[in-house]
């Protein structure tokens, strides 16, 4: 596996004036790890991750399995061995009050779910746009895997991704990494 998917810590960039979605995910020491650029005008969301912005090696695929985006499934895919790793699936009619993701493995059984932390502050978030953070957790049953926290920034979007008490190793970094980018991306599309 790619040295990149190591850290317990990241953070991840969104860059704000591209006309495609650009995102930078940096090493705790703030070193560059990892790069993504959405592709434009694509119906079917299929984006790229790379080990820097030269592109030159490919380490993940996320690929929509259909066009229309309410109930998406997102495929997520290592590029070094082609093979499917999991999966997230955007739960539709859930996330209109409140962003609800389902974590799926390689068989697209349901073994974890994305989810923001309020129903009362993700229903404040959609009157008051950028100005209350966003903040997502991941479970697996009733443990906490992952926390991913957005910085608070009206100008730009910074996503704090925490493994670091996924002490088991249950979530696969490389889905988890995947599930920041698919939220920085539907993020940039609400804003």
């Amino acid at each position: 596996m790619n040295p990149a998917f190591q850290y317990n810590q990241y953070l991840l960039k969104r860059q704000v004036f591209a006309l495609a979605g650009k995102f930078r995910f940096f090493d705790p020491s703030g070193k560059l790890v990892l790069f993504s650029e959405q592709k434009m005008f694509k119906l079917r969301e299929d984006i790229r991750v790379y080990s820097d912005e030269s592109k030159t090696q490919e380490v993940l695929m996320i690929k929509a399995r259909q066009i229309v985006d309410f109930s998406a499934a997102y495929d997520v895919v290592d590029s070094a061995t082609g093979q499917k790793i999991g999966a997230l699936r955007r739960k539709g009619l859930a996330s209109i009050l409140r962003d609800e993701w389902e974590i799926l493995d390689v068989s697209d059984a349901v073994i974890g779910k994305l989810f923001e932390d309020s129903m009362g502050l993700a229903l404040l978030r959609r009157f008051l746009a950028n100005f209350i953070p966003q903040n997502y957790d991941i479970t697996f049953g009733t443990e906490r895997v992952a926390d991913l926290k957005q910085n608070f920034n009206p100008f730009a979007y910074q996503l704090n991704i925490d493994f670091s008490m996924d002490v088991n190793h249950r979530l696969d970094r490389r889905i988890g990494l995947a599930a920041g980018i698919l939220l920085a991306a539907v993020e940039g599309r609400q804003s």
